[in-house]
């Protein structure tokens, strides 16, 4: 009667360790996608009801157009050109605002690129134009 019993096909299968391995490579997963995440530090401003500033200050116009190219205050530009001017433009007004207005169909990392251009250069006011889509 022993031997019938041993010879006799399981009727259940345990699956407690394929799901306990199947959380471990869920955990793994989720650590590591959450730690490549980069991003930029960035320091919004804070919503009041006061007039601007009195004093008027040339706002440097940054756009980047849909093939890439880019223009300063609606002169083109090549991007070394544009980081030679934007720190000789910094050097003599270090407070200088710099407005940033990307195409729809330029590439986002054309924006980032000029964002980190302008922390290299310690440019602190900078400001993205942006618009209401379907407008």
């Amino acid at each position: 009667m022993k031997a019938q019993e041993e010879t006799k096909p399981y009727d259940t299968i345990n699956v407690t360790p394929m799901l306990d391995l199947a959380y471990v490579l869920l955990v793994i997963f989720i650590i590591m996608t959450t730690s490549s995440v980069q991003g930029l530090k960035i320091d919004l401003p804070k919503p009041s009801n006061k007039p601007s500033k009195s004093e008027h200050k040339e706002t440097r116009i940054i756009q980047i157009q849909a093939d890439g190219s880019l223009l300063l205050n609606g002169a083109a530009i090549s991007p070394d050109e544009l980081e030679s001017r934007l720190a000789s433009m910094h050097a003599r007004e270090p407070d200088m605002p710099v407005v940033i207005k990307g195409d729809p169909q330029a590439h986002f990392d054309m924006v980032v690129g000029i964002i980190d251009l302008a922390g290299k250069l310690n440019i602190t006011n900078v400001g993205l134009v942006t618009a209401r889509i379907g407008t």
